[in-house]
C-alpha cells in the first residue's frame, strides 16, 4: 500500500515558492532534496503532499533515484525538469546553497530526485 509523505516549502523563500508554484502547474517534474534519513522511505508509487503556507497538493511518485552530488544527477536529469527558472549547473548549484547548511547535507547526504506525476 502507498504510503503519504508531507514536503513542506518555506512560504517566506522565494526559492521555496516557486518550487511549490512550479510543482503544482506540472512544470517541475522532478523534485531533489538532501538525502536524509528523513527521506530513506520514500519510494515509487508513493504519494508526496506538497505544503506551502495554506496551501497544499498531491502527487504520485513515478521514480525515485539517489545520486551522490548535483552534477551527477545532472546526467540523467535537466535543469528545467527540477527548477524550470534556471538554466544551468551553476544556477541550480547557487539556489541549493542559498538553503542554510544544504551543501554540507548534499556532501554528506547526496540527493534524493523524485519524479512525480
Amino acid at each position: 500500500m502507498a504510503s503519504k509523505h508531507v514536503l513542506r516549502f518555506n512560504a517566506t523563500n522565494k526559492n521555496s515558492r516557486l518550487s511549490f508554484d512550479f510543482l503544482m502547474s506540472g512544470e517541475k517534474k522532478i523534485e531533489t532534496r538532501a538525502a536524509t534519513v528523513r527521506y530513506k522511505d520514500i519510494k515509487k508509487g508513493d504519494v508526496l503532499v506538497f505544503v506551502c503556507g495554506g496551501r497544499k497538493f498531491e502527487k504520485k511518485i513515478k521514480n525515485i533515484k539517489l545520486f551522490g552530488g548535483i552534477g551527477q544527477m545532472l546526467k540523467v536529469y535537466k535543469v528545467k525538469d527540477i527548477m524550470p527558472n534556471l538554466n544551468s549547473l551553476a544556477d541550480l548549484e547557487k539556489a541549493y546553497y542559498s538553503f542554510p547548511g544544504y551543501k554540507e547535507k548534499i556532501k554528506k547526504f547526496g540527493l534524493i530526485a523524485v519524479v512525480v506525476k
